[in-house]
């Protein structure tokens, strides 16, 4: 009897060239072996080449040894399909050939099967190849963020820094401003008691009795005391004018200097800004480039999705790079104002130093003058000592002009010294 046997497999080689289910980003191929299996490899750009950053060669590796591994055991199913047909054929030759029934209708099926589970495959490694991009940009991301993050807390931690020096710098100048204060008022003090011992020695002089007496022509110690006032008054108006003269040129070279280095500094910071917001710009575009070479050979919807995802991270790092920019140039500008109050602050501390010093040396000198003539001024005018216990010439009349008796001398009261400013009070 002669039977004629549908064999599977040339049925199934007769119809591998239908694909029903194929998407249009896939082509069909045929991979390597005696079957002629067909294999959608994807052409489409699943990912972006600027993606993958320092783990392009793992990936790349990771996929061929993926490829190595599938074209091995797509061998082995080969050899195993040859074992198998080898077998049937043995088998058929040695039974009786029996009819088969047909199963074209069946084959076509399990085709349409076959090329849906490829589909499936290769759309299930894109979405893994997505994963694995989306995964590396969020990596990246994170690392941004950190290191914006870090950047951050110190500029945070330098004008928390600042604050504190520009609190210790109002204390300092609070302190200043005290000193300033009381060597004012020690002045005033000074003024007071050298006019209200002037005065005494004043009242002193003229309550006294003129008396003739055989000794050396007085001195008009009034005129010399006038004289004297007169020159040191003067002496003292040139000093001031002088140190107000020398201030004031100190200040306006101070000022220059200031505005010079104001406008040096601004230009500075407007450069640095300037080529910043450049080098931003090249690289957001540099960016964007790279992601439109990938982005071009995407669909629609994910190439909208990755457009708006660009879009976003844009928009919020330059918002975030601006504030940062902000704080910089408040911090920069604030110490520069600290820089000035500082030097400003240093000139007036000497001047006022140099102010203190003279004034010193000039009360020291009429304390020196008042205590030298409180020694020659005698307490009684006839005594024939003086308030310092120096012998004076004695009171003698003449024989035709006798002491008359005067009126008492007023005794010489003692002295304390002020506090504050170290002078004589009565």
């Amino acid at each position: 009897m002669s039977y004629n046997c549908c064999l599977p497999n040339l049925s199934f080689r007769s119809s591998c060239s239908s694909r029903p289910c194929v998407p249009s980003s896939c082509c069909g191929t045929t991979l390597p072996g005696a079957c002629n299996i067909p294999a959608n490899v994807g052409s489409c750009n699943w990912f972006c080449e600027g993606s993958f950053n320092g783990n392009e060669k793992e990936t790349m590796q990771f996929l061929n040894d993926r490829l190595a591994s599938y074209l091995e055991k797509v061998r082995q199913l080969e050899r195993e399909n040859a074992e198998l047909e080898s077998r049937i054929l043995e088998r058929s030759q040695q039974q009786e050939p029996l009819l088969c029934p047909n199963y074209q209708s069946y084959f076509r099926t399990i085709e349409e099967l076959q090329q849906k589970i490829l589909c499936a495959k290769s759309e299930n490694a894109r979405l893994v190849v997505q994963i694995d991009n989306a995964k590396l940009a969020a990596d990246d991301f994170r690392t941004k963020y950190e290191t914006e993050l870090g950047l951050r807390q110190l500029v945070e931690s330098d004008i928390n820094g600042l604050r504190r020096i520009l609190d210790e710098l109002t204390l300092c100048k609070s302190d200043l401003e005290a000193q300033v204060e009381s060597l004012k008022e020690e002045l005033i003090c000074l003024k007071s008691n050298h006019e209200e011992e002037v005065n005494t020695l004043r009242s002193q002089l003229g309550d006294r009795l003129n008396v003739e007496v055989d000794a050396a022509p007085t001195v008009d110690l009034n005129r010399v005391l006038n004289e004297t006032r007169a020159q040191y008054e003067a002496l003292v108006e040139t000093n001031r004018r002088d140190v107000e003269e020398w201030y004031i040129r100190q200040t306006e070279e101070l000022n220059k200097q200031v505005v010079s280095s104001s406008e040096q500094l601004q230009s500075c910071q407007t450069e640095i800004i300037e080529l910043r917001r450049t080098v931003n710009a090249l690289e957001v575009e540099l960016q964007a480039q790279h992601n439109l070479v990938g982005i071009d050979e995407t669909p629609g919807e994910e190439r909208d999705s990755l457009e708006n995802t660009l879009t976003e991270t844009e928009a919020r790092y330059s918002c975030q790079l601006a504030q940062v920019q902000g704080l910089i140039g408040n911090v920069e500008s604030q110490l520069a104002e600290i820089r000035s109050d500082l030097e400003r602050q240093n000139q007036e501390y000497q001047v006022l130093l140099d102010v203190r010093a003279r004034l010193e040396c000039e009360i020291n000198t009429y304390r020196g003058l008042l205590d030298s003539e409180d020694c020659k001024l005698p307490c009684n005018p006839c005594a024939t000592t003086n308030a310092c216990g120096k012998t004076i010439a004695p009171c003698i009349s003449s024989p035709c002009n006798p002491c008359v008796p005067a009126a008492p001398c007023t005794p010489c009261v003692p002295r304390s010294r002020c506090g504050p400013c170290n002078s004589y009070v009565r």
